[in-house]
């Protein structure tokens, strides 16, 4: 644990990320079964089945979303490891970066497999998008004051923001958490798993 004093210059844009509401996400996923399954396809027509693959429209959308979720937690990650000396944020962004750069393989190879698009960009035009970022991510001005940061600045920043990034990355999990599928099953009850208790772990080290 250390002790922290918040510095006034990145504080108030990363605030944005840390605070963002999952209501966009909800919004769009509320069409979801939590069979694994969606009421909507990506060109809005009914689909409730699975592909030859075995991934559903909403396996599919998950997958879609939390591969440029991961990237930016693996990004942010990797900042840590120039940007800031203190043992236990270092642990964490190693710990992130070594469960989250997998899972970000595992996603694609899902994608590829089923046919489809590794552009999330049409699941941000079905509702994704909250203030400039999905679920809990980043916005371009919280990672240009991550990147401006260093040392206990640094630690402040990045422990609020992957906090938001955590959250959001659980609810998104929870959409699909009951998938047919059981490869998407288990991913989504890893993320749940292990980024609540990490969130518990940065609020921790907040106080």
């Amino acid at each position: 644990m250390f002790a922290m004093k918040y510095r006034a210059a990145g504080v108030t844009a990363l605030a944005l990320a840390a605070t963002l509401t999952l209501a966009g996400c909800t919004n769009a996923m509320a069409g979801m079964d939590m069979g694994g399954s969606s009421t909507m396809g990506g060109n809005g027509s009914t689909n409730s089945s699975t592909n030859a693959a075995g991934f559903s429209a909403a396996d599919i959308m998950f997958a879609q979303m939390m591969i440029p979720h991961h990237k930016q937690a693996v990004a942010m990650s990797t900042l840590a490891e120039t940007r800031t000396t203190t043992p236990a944020v270092l642990a964490l962004a190693k710990q992130i970066k070594g469960a989250q750069a997998p899972e970000i393989t595992q996603m694609t190879g899902w994608l590829t497999a089923s046919g489809s698009s590794l552009d999330a960009g049409h699941a941000m035009d079905a509702g994704m998008s909250m203030g400039g970022g999905m679920d809990g991510m980043m916005t371009d001005a919280d990672m240009t004051a991550l990147e401006g940061a260093t040392g206990t600045a640094f630690d402040t920043l990045f422990l609020r923001g992957m906090i938001g990034h955590h959250e959001g990355a659980v609810q998104m999990a929870q959409a699909v958490i009951d998938s047919n599928n059981p490869e998407v099953k288990a991913l989504a009850g890893s993320v749940v798993t292990s980024q609540t208790a990490e969130v518990a772990e940065m609020k921790a080290m907040l106080r």
